[in-house]
């Protein structure tokens, strides 16, 4: 796709900019975007197509676009010299994917609510470095090679922040249990 794109067809860059909106999005809430998140996505498209030439042959697309969205949502929220505050980003996150289906059972849907507010307060009371490695392998969902890629860091790093940041959630969320389906840790 890529080499379609430097070659000049605009559909490929088309296609990779549908491929990856809404992930791009969700990384931008979860950042601290909020309600700037739609403007930090375009902007990092805008930057990442300028600096298609730097791109590496062979890499991954999205740990590489993620990184751009990063910077910019840093930028952005620096720019803007305000904090955002946890239920705006809640918000923002929330509109970004939905997170509980409307047929679910309204009890189960209150713990959820409650699961990932608690989780979502943890999350603020880690070190940056530890809530975006946590935020880029679960909530982003992406692997170890894609998170260290997109952060820029060693795979070695990835997993000793990963482990202290997790092992700094258990201690936040003493009652905290995680979903049925098993741990993800590795």
């Amino acid at each position: 796709m890529i080499a379609r794109v430097r070659a000049g067809d605009p559909e490929a860059y088309a296609e990779l900019v549908r491929a990856h909106t809404g992930i791009a999005l969700r990384a931008a809430a979860v950042l601290g975007a909020g309600a700037d998140a739609e403007d930090v996505v375009q902007q990092a498209f805008v930057k990442a197509y300028c600096a298609l030439g730097r791109f590496k042959e062979g890499s991954a697309f999205k740990p590489w676009l993620l990184s751009i969205v990063a910077n910019e949502t840093r930028n952005t929220v620096r720019t803007a010299a305000r904090q955002r505050t946890l239920a705006g980003r809640e918000a923002a996150f929330a509109e970004a994917e939905p997170l509980i289906p409307e047929s679910a059972d309204p009890a189960v849907a209150a713990v959820e609510i409650e699961r990932r507010t608690a989780l979502q307060s943890a999350l603020e009371k880690l070190s940056e470095e530890h809530r975006l490695v946590v935020t880029y392998r679960y909530l982003l969902e992406m692997d170890e090679s894609e998170t260290a890629q997109a952060l820029g860091w060693p795979r070695g790093t990835v997993k000793s922040r990963l482990n202290r940041a997790l092992r700094r959630l258990e201690k936040l969320l003493p009652d905290f249990e995680p979903r049925k389906g098993g741990d993800e840790r590795e």
